[in-house]
Parts: structure tokens; sequence; C-alpha cells
């Protein structure tokens, strides 16, 4: 303690920056422990199936689409396709394809119920993810 001499008497006042630097620690402290935020996940495109690597599903179209037409028959890619072979068919297209996206298109007078019948009959083949096309009004597939 200091004793003040002279003609001044009151309080002195000295900046106490004790405390504004134990604020910035716990700030720093605090940034540096939350984590970071993720980023939005990205799609790599990954090698080629194993089973056949010169292939690579080449030489198959690229988008695969399921229809599901008004008397309940089924198509993949337009080729006909019989209910009990669906999961097969389907397994053996993406069997080399690194890519495992598919459509699904049902004609206006199919009930849902029956489109996602095929859906679920794809989840279990192993696809995902899996789209549902629809068409403008007006225009016809």
């Amino acid at each position: 303690m200091g004793i003040a001499v002279g003609g001044r008497r009151g309080v002195v006042s000295d900046p106490n920056i004790v405390p504004l630097i134990d604020i910035l620690l716990v700030l720093l402290v605090i940034f540096m422990l939350i984590p970071r935020s993720q980023g939005l996940p990205a799609e790599i495109p990954q090698a080629c199936g194993v089973q056949e690597p010169g292939n690579c599903g080449q030489d198959k179209p690229h988008i695969v689409v399921v229809q599901v037409l008004a008397d309940g028959s089924l198509r993949v890619n337009q080729v006909p396709v019989k209910w009990e072979n669906l999961g097969t068919r389907l397994r053996g297209v993406f069997k080399v394809r690194a890519d495992r996206t598919a459509f699904v298109w049902g004609d206006r007078s199919v009930q849902f119920a029956v489109v996602a019948r095929v859906i679920d009959v794809m989840r279990a083949a192993g696809i995902a993810p899996i789209g549902l096309l629809t068409q403008p009004p007006g225009s016809d597939f």
C-alpha cells in the first residue's frame, strides 16, 4: 500500500486488467473446446467393382428406372420384369456399379401402396438413394 503524499486526497484509480485477461482466457478455452461444425457431405466417386474391374457398368445405362405400369406390371429400364424377379434383377444391375441410385416411376392409376412395395424391394436389394420420378402437369411419359 502506498501513502499518498501531497495535497491530493482521494482514491487513486489504477486500471485493473486482470479480470479482463481472465475473461479473455476463458473465452479462448471455450472456443478451443467447441467442436467445429460439420460441412456438407460430399459424394466422392468410388472405385470399380471387384468382381469385374474392367466393366465398371460402363456398358449399361447410367440411370436405372423401375416403372410400375397401370396393369401392375414392372419394367427396369424398359425391360419387362416379374415381381418375383425384381430384387434379383436389381442386384444384378447394381453388382458392378459404384453408384447405387435408382428411380421409381408409377403410372397415375397405380396406387401408392404398389409403388411403396417396389421401394421396399429396392431397399432390400441394397439400393440407396431411391428417387421418385414425377411429371409436370399436362405432359406424358
